[in-house]
């Protein structure tokens, strides 16, 4: 069945402006406890972080309004698709992001050597994959699923990547107030705006699979959180710089454009 929606009327900056209502009761409420779950959680999260559910909820309203429960349903299996007709994509999906912790912990080992040795295993990593998944899928399917193909008719495939990029860290500041020093926030901010730029990267080249996006972030997430003194600024400034040479170099080779033609491959 193909939906004939509205969507030369669509705007991606009434979806944004919902995200952010949506969240004000998630950050009121972090505000209230934060001092109680700082003690009781065993990541460092305030309680705002559930907000994740925010870019979900406003995409389901707007796509409801606009084409009614078919809309829902056409969104949904947009995001819960699982085929990747290109399976050489599993693999930045699943291990780019470890990668660059790696080299994200190499560099904090050359700035400051007294750094913690890498620690993790196995049940930790897959519990928190499984958490940043579902807050993963949520946040995707309104950032990549709803708003990023808006922004990309009218601009090229990195400006919409950064500008979806920056809002997205803009609705995040207040999360990270809760917990973190403005250098920290200055740096995970950044880092993640260029983040965004390989999420679109990912979602471009498996036909846009919402779901390839959301694991990428989960798997940034989890990675992230590995690293030992997270909650150090040496964490996230070691990650902005080596996500800053992922980026460069993705867009060097797949194109600013579209971020999906591989400039050594004629025929794709």
């Amino acid at each position: 069945m193909v939906i004939h929606n509205k969507s030369s009327n669509r705007t991606p900056w009434i979806f944004f402006l919902l995200v952010f209502i949506l969240a004000i009761p998630f950050w009121l409420s972090g505000m209230a406890v934060e001092q109680l779950l700082q003690q009781e959680i065993p990541i460092n999260l305030p309680i705002s972080a559930l907000m994740f559910v925010c870019p979900m909820i406003a995409a389901l309203i707007l796509v409801y309004r606009n084409n009614g429960p078919d809309g829902i349903k056409q969104l949904l299996r947009k995001t819960f698709n699982r085929k990747i007709k290109r399976k050489i994509w599993f693999a930045p999906i699943f291990f780019m992001e470890p990668i660059v912790m790696f080299l994200a912990y190499g560099l904090m080992k050359l700035m400051e050597g007294s750094i913690p040795e890498l620690h993790f295993s196995i049940l930790k990593i897959l519990a928190l994959f499984f958490v940043f998944l579902i807050a993963g899928i949520c946040e995707e399917i309104g950032w990549q699923g709803y708003a990023y193909d808006m922004l990309e008719n009218r601009w090229k495939a990195l400006g919409a990547s950064i500008m979806l990029g920056v809002v997205w860290q803009i609705w995040h500041i207040v999360p990270h107030l809760q917990l973190h020093p403005p250098e920290w926030i200055w740096w995970q901010c950044a880092g993640s705006v260029l983040l965004r730029v390989l999420i679109v990267w990912v979602y471009k080249n498996t036909g846009k699979n919402v779901l390839a996006a959301a694991i990428f972030h989960a798997m940034n997430n989890v990675c992230s959180f590995l690293l030992p003194n997270y909650d150090s600024t040496i964490a996230p400034f070691s990650m902005f710089i080596v996500t800053a040479f992922a980026a460069l170099i993705v867009t060097f080779l797949w194109g600013s454009k579209t971020l999906a033609q591989y400039r050594f491959m004629h025929n794709r």
